[in-house]
């Protein structure tokens, strides 16, 4: 059996590597370093996947039984204790997330651009008629315009109720995000709307407000929120677009199959950005409408944006890169 004999030579030596760091594993777990633990895990996934295959090709030849144990015992010393629960988010949060940032970088530019590219027509639309904005937003807008005219701020949020709007915030935030991570399985269709129309929204909510002199007042209101918030954005709808690449492009994979394996990526993208949106929600319900020094709040949002990128372009990276 050609295909089979190659599909042993070909992830052998994997199989060996997972068990012979499974034998340290079931001894002591503190024994493997940072770099073996993400080995343990890549192997682990890399072996899940291999027994699938096997399973389908392969159902009654006895690799298949033996990646079937290893799997299973894998499963049990990775998912035994807390020890390692700590130390797997420990290694998720201080390599993985940060290397899929860069691993999606590519798509996240393209999210952003999707979003810039209308703000700005929106923008200088609504400024050059500012009654475009209806025809941009829909009459839905008309109570804000008017609160607009009347030189008010809808961002004026009172400081009794902040907790609520920072739970209220916290809420949409994690809506939008997980939209445009749904919009992958659309082929990114929803994902490139979601994006566009949000972006032609906040164009044209500046327009408005600086044909009325007013736009410093919603920077000042985003500056401290906007670098996290909108970032986290950026990579959700990153996130759906490379699942729908993967859905027209599938190479040689299953479009379902190359569908499952980005989503999977995907989902870790997501997980790890849900802590980032709960303290831009926080930032946004209690310091963005606050009476502080706008100063302070663009000190706030530089702060956060460069220990954000900081974080994501350079954790994760291996010694001498």
């Amino acid at each position: 059996m050609k295909n089979l004999s190659q599909f042993v030579g070909r992830n052998r030596s994997d199989w060996r590597r997972l068990e012979a760091l499974l034998d340290r594993a079931e001894k002591k777990m503190q024994a493997l370093s940072d770099e073996e633990l993400d080995d343990l895990g890549r192997l682990y996934r890399r072996a899940t996947s291999d027994l699938a295959l096997a399973q389908r090709d392969f159902p009654d030849q006895k690799v298949t039984r033996y990646l079937n144990g290893l799997v299973a015992r894998a499963h049990a010393v990775i998912y035994r204790g807390d020890p390692m629960r700590a130390r797997a988010l420990r290694i998720f949060f201080f390599r993985t997330f940060p290397q899929i940032y860069r691993q999606l970088w590519p798509y996240t530019l393209t999210a952003f651009l999707v979003f810039l590219i209308p703000a700005i027509i929106a923008f200088f639309v609504v400024l050059r008629n500012p009654n475009a904005i209806t025809l941009l937003l829909g009459q839905g807008v008309q109570e804000m315009v008017q609160q607009v005219k009347d030189g008010k701020m809808w961002t004026e949020i009172a400081p009794q109720v902040r907790s609520a709007a920072s739970t209220a915030i916290l809420t949409n935030n994690i809506q939008v995000m997980f939209l445009t991570f749904a919009g992958g399985v659309t082929a990114g269709l929803l994902t490139l709307y979601v994006l566009f129309s949000n972006g032609l929204q906040i164009g044209a909510l500046f327009g408005l407000l600086q044909a009325y002199g007013m736009s410093a007042n919603l920077a000042e209101f985003i500056v401290a929120h906007g670098v996290i918030e909108l970032s986290v954005i950026f990579l959700s709808g990153g996130v759906g677009l490379y699942m729908g690449d993967g859905l027209l492009r599938p190479g040689l994979q299953r479009r379902r199959d190359a569908l499952a394996a980005r989503a999977s990526i995907g989902v870790q993208a997501i997980l790890g950005s849900i802590p980032l949106l709960i303290i831009a929600g926080l930032i946004e319900g209690f310091i963005s409408p606050s009476a502080l020094p706008w100063q302070f709040k663009a000190a706030v949002g530089t702060g956060t944006g460069l220990l954000l990128y900081g974080y994501w372009l350079w954790m994760g990276k291996s010694r001498g890169k």
